[in-house]
């Protein structure tokens, strides 16, 4: 017996203990009763008799890698991955809107290179947007970018590829991610996917007037040793 017909089962107990209460007893408190029990009989009956739809959470987009064959395919599992997996949908917006949580997405790209969105998307730190939207000076954005390639998110480098495409392709832009790209299971990912290492910052001017100073007070130093050693 299924649960649901247990609980329909334990209603029309409650509703027949109700009508043998009302048929048979006369005192006005527990015929009250009866009819309390008839109602919330009949009440839980009907409640019952309404498809039960479960809960779940969005089905987990499977990235076959056989299935892609052109740049247009990854933009179509992007797109899936977008609105799924990638959670991306709850805090963008594709458009303006005022009550996006982090920046519009409209055109992003055809903004950036895909180079620079592949490192939003894995160091969202990097660089911080601000929201322009409001009247005032910029503030931050309500959401926080999390690192969509670690958990609780944890896109693989062929996921990301994929939204990046899907990025491209909704912003009118040509695809530059190739399928060939995309990494079998177990392969590492190649060089060109991950966005290229920054170079080191040259050290400021003020850095570099004070290590000459230094220099030339050691090269004094080492002459007056020179001069005492010799008797100068």
């Amino acid at each position: 017996m299924s649960e649901v017909a247990l609980l329909q089962l334990i209603g029309l107990g409650v509703i027949g203990a109700g009508v043998v209460i009302l048929l048979f007893i006369q005192s006005r408190f527990p015929r009250v009763i009866g009819f309390v029990m008839i109602v919330l009989g009949l009440f839980s009956l009907i409640a019952l008799s309404v498809p039960q739809m479960a809960s779940l959470p969005p089905a987990e987009e499977k990235f076959d890698v056989a299935s892609i064959k052109t740049a247009n395919d990854m933009a179509m599992i992007g797109q899936k991955i977008f609105f799924s997996k990638g959670q991306c949908a709850l805090c963008h917006s594709i458009g303006p809107s005022e009550s996006a949580r982090c920046p519009d997405l409209k055109g992003i790209g055809a903004k950036l290179s895909r180079e620079f969105i592949y490192e939003s998307l894995t160091q969202p730190q990097a660089y911080i947007y601000l929201d322009y939207r409001h009247e005032g000076p910029p503030k931050d954005y309500p959401a926080r970018m999390p690192h969509i390639n670690k958990n609780p998110i944890g896109l693989s480098n062929n996921e990301i590829l994929s939204v990046i495409a899907f990025l491209q392709q909704m912003s009118g832009e040509p695809i530059t991610v190739s399928p060939t790209e995309i990494t079998m299971p177990g392969q590492a990912a190649p060089v060109s996917a991950t966005a290229p290492a920054r170079a080191p910052a040259p050290p400021s001017p003020a850095k570099s007037k004070t290590k000459g100073k230094t220099k030339k007070a050691d090269a004094g130093e080492a002459g007056l040793v020179a001069m005492v050693v010799h008797g100068r």
